[in-house]
């Protein structure tokens, strides 16, 4: 039967999930600052020194099935690597995991884990894509004016300088072009670090007036170098037009060490927010965070020296079946990334990725964990649920659906500042409907039929 959450007994409030209604009162206090790390045999002998350096976590990642298991000895059965060697292969994105990550796994439940259920694929666990899937469901490179550049809203553009991560997770919506090629995806488009392409984006930039706002993704712009970093960040301040500049990185969450030790690229961010001060423009980070496990005394250590330098940190969640649909894990995770600085912005409904259909979740779960995480702590640290809608519409409040069909799992949105007299659709998971309309989903005209009963009942 299909759920939303995940049945997991928890060992400790540091671990995947609390029973009864909300967290205990000061659980978001409660980070780790053991030496969680040396539980893994590969890393037994590691001094915090050295795990606390990027420069470690960076050489020691995990990139393949052997590698793993010589990291994680007889932590686990042969046949979890069995599993993952053949999710691998429905998989969008290749494996890349830091030790630091692989540490916080609990290797005694790697199948319920959080951490582990988004970043190593299961073939157990993995179910059938949706029918309505499609390569790049956002359009970002049906709205890009030149290669990695996404210009959909008004006023706001996606720059895409740079095409890896220092871990690739699994549900990935950039899977179309991030990371190295997979078996599921093939051959991804090409957006490597280029200064010439970065010019043509920034030439497109400075001719749109009406362009204030550019995010700065990709990739990730922790694997920016420091002085590209600097570049891009000066660049686009220098612009009459820019007002504001988001440097979007998961590293905060996957790779912390590197704001404590890798003080060329911190200094260089730095730099840029300071001048945007002097400019009277504004520089944020925008973080990624799904679940309290993720925030230790390492990411909380990293963000004092953020505040310290004044540097804006929001987060953006990802939705996920089994990760964080538990209102008590939610909440947690909300209050606790309110307590190290970083302001919940938003939870996106999960994408529809290529091999990770087993993460998505119904719009009415979201709707649902909405009403939990409201009130848990202040509005601003109260993060928006938003649809990120399929076909380019842009980001809508999961709450302004024009219709939602729970039977067939159809909803309707429309984006009227966007594309205006357009209507887009989500779809909640196959397997959270009824036998009924799993086979109508199943035949392609019934398919048609359900989606033009909704859209013609708006239209009434």
């Amino acid at each position: 039967m299909y759920t939303d959450t995940a049945h997991v007994d928890p060992p400790s409030i540091l671990q995947s999930a609390f029973s009864g209604e909300a967290p205990p009162l000061l659980a978001h206090k409660a980070l780790r600052r053991d030496e969680f790390w040396r539980e893994i045999p590969g890393y037994s002998n590691v001094s915090e020194a050295d795990f606390r350096s990027h420069l470690f976590q960076q050489k020691h990642a995990v990139t393949n099935v052997r590698q793993l298991r010589d990291t994680l000895g007889q932590l686990v059965e042969d046949s979890f690597f069995e599993d993952l060697s053949a999710g691998m292969h429905h998989a969008p994105m290749a494996l890349r995991i830091s030790p630091y990550l692989l540490s916080l796994i609990d290797w005694s439940n790697p199948l319920g884990d959080p951490i582990r259920t988004q970043f190593i694929p299961l073939r157990s666990q993995q179910q059938p894509d949706h029918p309505m899937l499609r390569f790049d469901s956002l359009n970002e490179q049906g709205d890009s004016p030149v290669p990695g550049l996404t210009h959909r809203y008004r006023d706001k553009a996606l720059f895409l300088p740079i095409d890896s991560c220092p871990v690739y997770c699994r549900f990935c919506t950039r899977s179309y072009a991030v990371g190295t090629d997979t078996d599921l995806v093939g051959e991804k488009l090409k957006l490597h670090a280029s200064l010439a392409r970065w010019d043509r984006a920034f030439e497109y930039i400075e001719s749109r007036p009406e362009l204030e706002d550019i995010v700065v993704s990709g990739g990730d712009t922790f694997n920016l170098k420091a002085d590209h970093l600097q570049l891009i960040g000066e660049r686009l301040l220098k612009m009459p037009n820019i007002r504001r500049l988001r440097f979007a990185t998961k590293g905060l969450c996957v790779m912390p060490q590197k704001i404590l030790s890798d003080n060329a690229w911190f200094d260089a961010l730095t730099r840029v927010v300071e001048l945007s001060r002097k400019l009277h423009k504004d520089v944020v980070v925008h973080t990624h965070f799904n679940h309290p496990n993720e925030i230790t005394g390492i990411t909380h250590d990293a963000m004092n020296r953020m505040t310290e330098r004044g540097i804006v940190v929001r987060c953006q969640s990802v939705l996920q079946r089994t990760v964080n649909t538990e209102p008590s894990i939610m909440q947690l995770h909300v209050r606790r990334l309110s307590y190290i600085n970083i302001h919940p912005y938003y939870v996106y409904f999960h994408d529809m990725v290529p091999g990770v259909e087993d993460l998505r979740t119904t719009l009415q779960t979201g709707l649902d964990l909405e009403k939990h995480v409201r009130g848990a702590t202040a509005g601003f640290n109260t993060p928006a649920f938003v649809v990120d809608t399929m076909g380019g519409g842009g980001k809508r409040d999961a709450h302004s659906h024009e219709l939602y069909n729970r039977k067939t799992g159809i909803a309707v949105f429309t984006s009227p500042s966007v594309r205006p007299g357009k209507k887009f659709l989500y779809f909640d998971p196959l397997a959270s409907l009824d036998e009924e309309h799993q086979w109508r989903w199943s035949q392609p005209l019934e398919r048609r039929a359900m989606m033009d009963e909704a859209l013609d009942a708006v239209n009434a």
